[in-house]
């Protein structure tokens, strides 16, 4: 068995959770949760279980292909859980988990964000587009 020095073992795990390199575990998280649908996706089960017709009425713009995509992304990472109740036609409902849950005081965040800068980022996008930038 190989052995490591302290040296080569912090430089292992500073690698290892690090966003920016590729192969950090991290990077793959935060490029799902910085797509689009899956944002509008988890803001809409915030109020609670929604069926897939619910979804697609409440996140305009969303194809049911990509709809079911985003589900489907969300449910195997533990963020949706599905339930199907027997009958016909059967009733599937989506819900957050509280794994789900925990993501929307960050993404509350960005929206009180998004919505307190908009007036400068729209200022600063005439500027640069005025600059020829």
């Amino acid at each position: 068995m190989a052995t490591t020095t302290a040296g080569e073992r912090r430089e292992r795990d500073r690698r290892s959770y690090n966003a920016f390199l590729a192969e950090c575990p991290g990077h793959e998280v935060l490029a799902t949760l910085s797509d689009k649908w899956l944002t509008l996706v988890v803001s809409a089960l915030a109020d609670g279980p929604q069926r897939h017709s619910e979804l697609a009425r409440t996140v305009a713009g969303a194809s049911q292909k990509m709809l079911t995509q985003t589900l489907r992304k969300l449910e195997r990472d533990g963020l949706v859980s599905r339930s199907v109740t027997g009958g016909v036609p059967a009733r599937v409902d989506y819900q957050l988990t509280p794994l789900g849950e925990s993501l929307l005081p960050v993404q509350r965040a960005i929206k009180a964000w998004a919505e307190a800068h908009i007036d400068e980022v729209h200022a600063a996008r005439a500027r640069h587009d005025a600059s020829g930038g």
